[in-house]
């Protein structure tokens, strides 16, 4: 099977290059992040978003600080290819 980006002209190569790129450094962006924001609204509170996520605070996953703490985990992939990549290179 031909990848996509040996159809490619060289310039557009280099663009596609440079877009897995950046979209490889935006999935890494995106766990501390999250994780950051659950902090924040934990210390600072959620004001007027964590009610709308959270209308009956029974569950223990209603509100901002679980949200942002499971986004934070569904992103970490990322993260662990990177982890995973460096172990293979070190071995």
């Amino acid at each position: 099977m031909t990848h996509p980006v040996s159809a490619v002209p060289s310039a557009s190569r280099d663009r596609v290059v440079a877009a897995r790129h950046l979209a490889r450094w935006l999935g890494l962006a995106a766990t501390p992040t999250f994780a950051i924001m659950a902090v924040l609204t934990a210390v600072l509170g959620g004001g007027s978003a964590d009610m709308l996520c959270a209308a009956g605070h029974e569950s223990l996953l209603g509100g901002m600080v679980p949200m942002y703490l499971l986004m934070s985990a569904f992103h970490s992939a990322a993260w662990l290819r990177l982890i995973s990549e460096r172990r293979r290179g070190q071995t």
